[in-house]
């Protein structure tokens, strides 16, 4: 049944366009097909990861195309890996499409945005179950066009648009980058089974072509890693993630907190032996990993867009997962992954409450006062913003201090990591100070009501993930590593560590209550030195540099590209035509009409080739006719 999970969203996702495109139904039945659907795929993930638990890895394939010596299957491999990321897909998923339900009411695209939600659970889905890399590249690009859709979701806006269009051409530089990684390995291998590829590495069978094997085992890991750094917008192709906030807010939670952008770090994890057997490689991920995260913390401390506060901290996050992986290996960085997914998207989803409830004002100075006014809406986003800054005893507390702990063999990195950890819990406390505190700063802020129960229930739900998600790999359990590594022994907690983090994330808070509590109608963080504050309002300036610089260039070159085609291409392949028109002039000269200019034409012609026949028998040409 394995395979139905992935299928099941798919089909509903096609019934739902195709009752759409014959009804025009945009109420709240449209939505039913891809929820039930998504349900039943929770309901298989759930089996299969008891299945997994008591009987191990599964895999199962079938012949897809076959083209002389070449064969391509589809299949599935069933293993700890891929059935905890199920669980976590599915049951996100399915919470953002019971939310979407209440926010996307009385929208001309109700039926169209389930249509997407469906198709992106399915590639998602999919994504995680492959067990070839050639299936892991289509799914891949699946979800990458269902993310250009969801974010160009109201498309007849520009900033949408714009939005979306960057959000894909950036990843397409990632994407290349796995392409040709996923090239040089089936040259060398000439086989897509990952499962096939581990063992050829493990073994030391793999023979490079093209690269010596130094060489392969560097740039190849590398080349997937770049396809990873678009995907989950690390450093420096983070810069599509901010601008994707312009699609619906359940988009946000859904693609951009818990999935997609984890797809990334999913696929380190899932490749995780190339990684091993380049220490080069596992630095390289280890360092851009734990920059991203200082760099994404540093720009949400001043972001005033409720949104944008939670985009960065979800790019600081991931760049928190790749350091867990390359340091601590795969439990690490993928317990990081799970918990995060669930308070992470719990916060998205609280600000989307937010957000319709004040008319879709995204401003956090335009809020204030929404405690008394939201109150369900007000504690689980508390939950989520302490599971996020690591308090104890939420989720975000066992995760991250066990990346802490991996970090320990680096100080460099272990210091960046614990600044990331003050500075989330610092912008997560002045975001609940700014939104929910003091008195109501806007006329939408003072009229705002509790959201529906279709967006209160998963949030709730969320919120308890956010508290008791830990519970999946406390301290002397090593579940989760037994279940993704079980050849790897488990390392204890590290308390010291932990009570370090707990205390920089506590001091985080107190900053964050001091500067915010007693007035929280001024913005704090604009009297930092008007230098630092400019340079963190202008996101490091990366993306001027992109806009000004990458794009200009790439403008320029265009330009000179299209001036070389229109006068040097476009004017060869015009002189031709007119040689041919000229030549074409000159026999047209010949084709009169009159019988009697066609006769002597011919009657010349015989005359000449009579004389030269006669030439050539008599030697007068000198050898020049045969």
């Amino acid at each position: 049944m394995v395979e139905w999970i992935p299928l099941l969203p798919a089909l509903a996702a096609a019934l739902t366009a195709v009752l759409f495109v014959l009804r025009r139904d945009n109420g709240r039945l449209a939505a039913m097909p891809v929820i039930v659907a998504t349900g039943a795929s929770l309901a298989l993930s759930v089996a299969a990861f008891q299945s997994v638990a008591r009987f191990g890895a599964q895999i199962g394939q079938i012949e897809w195309l076959r083209i002389g010596d070449f064969s391509a299957s589809v299949g599935f491999l069933l293993d700890g890996l891929s059935a905890l990321m199920l669980l976590v897909v599915a049951s996100v998923a399915l919470l953002v499409q019971v939310f979407s339900v209440g926010y996307m009411e009385g929208d001309d695209g109700f039926a169209r945005f389930f249509a997407y939600l469906g198709l992106f659970a399915s590639a998602m889905l999919g994504l995680v179950l492959a067990d070839n890399l050639l299936m892991v590249y289509i799914c891949w690009e699946l979800v990458g066009i269902c993310s250009y859709l969801l974010i160009g979701f109201w498309y007849r806006n520009r900033a949408p648009a714009n939005a979306a269009k960057k959000a894909f051409i950036v990843t397409r530089f990632g994407d290349l980058g796995l392409l040709l990684g996923i090239i040089l390995l089936w040259s060398s291998a000439h086989t897509f089974e990952i499962a096939a590829l581990e063992k050829l590495v493990q073994t030391d069978n793999l023979k490079p072509v093209l690269l010596s094997a130094g060489a392969f085992f560097t740039v190849v890991p590398l080349l997937v890693f770049l396809g990873a750094v678009g995907k989950s917008a690390q450093f420096p192709l983070h810069v599509w993630l901010p601008d994707a906030m312009e699609g619906p807010t359940p988009v946000s939670a859904l693609i951009h907190a818990a999935t997609m952008v984890a797809a990334g770090v999913f696929l380190v994890a899932r490749l995780f032996f190339l990684f091993h057997a380049s220490p080069t490689a596992l630095q390289t991920v280890a360092w851009i990993g734990g920059f991203t995260a200082f760099l994404a913390a540093t720009i949400a401390l001043v972001q005033v867009d409720i949104k944008k506060v939670l985009a960065y901290s979800t790019i600081s996050q991931l760049g928190y997962m790749m350091l867990g992986l390359a340091l601590g290996g795969i439990a690490v960085g993928m317990f990081h992954l799970s918990t995060h997914a669930f308070f992470k998207a719990l916060l998205f989803l609280a600000a989307g409450s937010v957000i319709h409830a004040c008319h879709h004002e995204q401003c956090l100075l335009r809020m204030g006062g929404l405690h008394r006014r939201m109150p369900l809406t007000s504690w689980t986003t508390l939950a989520g913003a302490l599971a996020l800054a690591g308090v104890f005893p939420f989720a975000g507390f066992w995760s991250k201090d066990e990346i802490l702990a991996s970090a320990l063999r680096s100080p460099a990195l272990f210091a960046l990591a614990l600044a990331v950890a003050g500075m989330t819990a610092f912008y997560m406390t002045r975001l609940w100070f700014l939104a929910f505190a003091g008195e109501p700063r806007s006329e939408h802020a003072s009229h705002a009501r509790e959201s529906s129960a279709w967006m209160g229930v998963p949030l709730v739900l969320l919120a308890l993930a956010a508290l008791a998600g830990g519970a999946i790999n406390l301290p002397g359990s090593s579940s989760l590593t037994a279940l993704l590594e079980p050849d790897r022994q488990a390392h204890g907690f590290a308390w010291p560590v932990a009570v370090g983090g707990l205390a920089v994330a506590l001091a985080g808070i107190a900053v964050g209550v001091r500067l915010y509590g007693r007035d929280p109608a001024r913005d704090a963080v604009t009297r930092l030195p008007k230098g630092l504050y400019r340079f963190l309002s202008n996101k490091w300036y990366i993306d001027d540099f992109y806009e000004r610089g990458v794009a200009r260039a790439a403008v320029a070159w265009g330009a000179m590209v299209a001036w070389f085609d229109r006068n040097v291409v476009d004017n060869l392949v015009n002189l031709a035509a007119w040689i041919c028109a000229l030549v074409g002039r000159a026999l047209g000269s010949f084709t009169n009409g009159q019988p009697q200019f066609y006769a002597a034409v011919l009657a010349l012609m015989a005359v000449i080739a009579a004389a030269l026949v006669g030439l050539a028998a008599t030697g007068a040409l000198g050898g020049i006719l045969p």
